[in-house]
């Protein structure tokens, strides 16, 4: 499956660097319930699966430090 590297600045201004899978690109029965994660988030943000620390991170492409990496990964189910 897909998954990506990318790094953006956070709100606080901090640097981060972060391996994650979209959502739609995940097994089914992968993630936990996202049941008071689906918020509106702002047009140039994203409801990611951080790959590192499975746990939901947003992505904010509209402060991206470069471009975006894509790399195969294995989930382990």
């Amino acid at each position: 499956m897909k998954a990506y590297e990318g790094t953006f600045i956070k709100k606080s201004g901090e640097v981060r660097t972060l391996k994650f899978a979209k959502l739609g690109d995940l097994p089914q029965g992968f993630l936990p319930e996202t049941k008071g994660k689906k918020k509106a988030l702002k047009e140039d943000m994203e409801l990611v699966w951080d790959i590192e620390n499975n746990s939901y991170r947003v992505f904010n492409y509209s402060t991206i430090v470069g471009k975006l990496k894509e790399f195969d990964f294995q989930p382990t189910v």
